[in-house]
């Protein structure tokens, strides 16, 4: 039988080296074991609803009553939902042209696109233009098109944190374009080093490769560290200086669990730094509603700005948008929620700040006991999460347990997270997905189980680490410094 289009051997090479490791062996195994009967803690991704936290009820209400407009026409709808959420859902439902089941413009509803602006503008003191603002389904999205819009091919290079987010990886791999990774230094608390940019441009520079775009990921993923006002600005001259796009990856911007360094925004940076930089770097900042506090994942809502890009590039990435037709509209509204909540004053305002309180005060908690526990146990170091969800340590593994891995076929932090799942059911990412230093090892896990877990969760983990370094120990001083 001769081969068909969609055989393996024919498809194109680009989708076979994508890797996406949150979802890889670690993921598949676990699932495996899940139908098999066994608990399974899904710390393998963001996803904090999956993992017990409750939504925040205004959103939820406002969404309820556009999803089903005709609770509007009844009665005794004030007896269910309070009055500020009614009109908020009339005031989202005003702006579409036939409800949550209609197409809106590809750049999504003009009026939400209206209120991310004036939340940008709150935040950083300087005007949003809405014509600059794609609304799209998820963060996730609105960074392929723009990469997709940025790479013309094998040459051009894309700067990318390692450890590094595999969104990232996986697109740059399937738009064809070339991953230039600069590393951030852990023992600095995952700090960014402008030396490490210069060393990573010139390297792929002398491989022929053309560096167009630099990635931030603030707070970090899967690091958790948040940049200083005074590293930002070290990135945007330095963009500036290299002819590079800056693409801010700001997705966990309101999950922050120190108050020494509180996040600021690219775009901030770049307009305090004044003319000639701040009206010629060009910058694309992305935020969602799946990420924050919010944890919305499966609502899929997320906007990107644009920020000094030319107004024909713009009508080019509108083009492109335009070939999905418009982003999920329920996604919009929530969006056009997140960033514009309840005031003083509204009657759901009390029960708003309440609920957002005690999500990111428990999330802070959670952050300090997980680093804790594993600066607690043998062989692990771990920096402080300082925002974003997840934790990041170090795994000091034995030169016994890097050759049972090789034997067993498998990249040690690999062996070690199915070691880990096999016999705790706690589902990790391995570092070597994020990438990572040469001879190092890590796992990424989200800092997402329920407060009261918690405990219970690191004692399993601390067991488990602490039997596998004595089984592969050939004696109890391997150091940990």
């Amino acid at each position: 039988m001769t081969s068909r289009p969609l055989d393996y051997e024919n498809l194109n090479e680009n989708v076979k080296k994508c890797q996406y490791a949150v979802r890889g062996e670690l993921y598949l195994r676990a699932s495996e074991l899940q139908k098999e009967g066994k608990k399974i803690i899904f710390t393998n991704v963001g996803n904090p609803h999956a993992l017990g936290q409750k939504p925040l009820t205004f959103p939820r209400q406002v969404i309820a009553l556009c999803q089903a407009p005709f609770l509007l026409d009844d009665p005794n709808v004030g007896l269910l939902f309070p009055a500020d959420a009614i009109a908020r859902a009339k005031h989202y439902l005003a702006m579409t042209s036939g409800g949550l089941g209609a197409y809106s413009d590809s750049r999504g509803v003009p009026g939400v696109r209206k209120e991310v602006a004036e939340f940008i503008e709150r935040r950083d003191g300087y005007p949003s233009d809405p014509e600059l603002i794609f609304l799209t389904d998820g963060a996730s999205k609105g960074v392929m098109q723009i990469l997709n819009t940025i790479i013309r091919g094998q040459g051009d290079g894309i700067l990318v944190p390692v450890p590094q987010y595999p969104l990232y990886s996986a697109t740059i791999a399937l738009l064809g374009g070339s991953l230039v990774p600069y590393y951030l230094e852990e023992t600095a608390n995952w700090g960014l080093d402008i030396g490490n940019l210069r060393q990573a441009v010139a390297q792929a520079r002398s491989q022929g490769i053309t560096v167009r775009a630099m990635v931030i990921i603030n707070p970090g993923n899967p690091t958790g560290q948040c940049l200083s006002e005074a590293n930002l600005r070290e990135v945007v001259r330095f963009c500036y200086q290299n002819n590079l796009a800056l693409l801010g990856d700001e997705v966990y911007q309101q999950n922050i669990y120190q108050d020494e360094r509180p996040f600021i925004s690219a775009k901030k940076v770049l307009r305090d730094m004044g003319p000639p930089i701040s009206n010629e770097l060009q910058l694309v900042s992305f935020h969602t509603v799946s990420k924050g506090y919010w944890g919305e994942c499966g609502q899929r809502g997320g906007y990107f700005e644009m920020t000094n890009i030319p107004p024909k590039t713009v009508e080019e990435i509108y083009k492109v948008a335009s070939i999905s037709l418009s982003p999920n509209v329920p996604a919009q509204i929530f969006m056009g929620l997140m960033v514009n909540p309840p005031k003083p004053g509204d009657i759901s305002y009390e029960r708003f700040v309440r609920e957002s309180k005690g999500i990111l005060e428990s999330l802070r908690k959670r952050a300090q006991i997980m680093t804790d526990g594993f600066n607690s146990c043998r062989n692990v170091v771990c920096n402080f999460t300082e925002g974003a969800m997840y934790s990041f340590p170090q795994i000091r593994l034995p030169p016994k347990a890097i050759d049972a891995a090789k034997k067993a076929g498998k990249v040690p932090d690999v062996f070690y997270c199915l070691k880990l799942l096999e016999a705790t059911g706690i589902s990790t990412v391995p570092g070597s997905g994020f990438g990572q230093k040469e001879g190092v090892f890590h796992l990424r896990t989200t800092i997402l189980p329920a407060e009261e877990d918690m405990p219970a969760i690191m004692a399993s983990f601390k067991k488990f680490n602490d039997e596998f370094m004595e089984q592969y120990e050939d004696h109890r001083g391997y150091s940990r410094i």
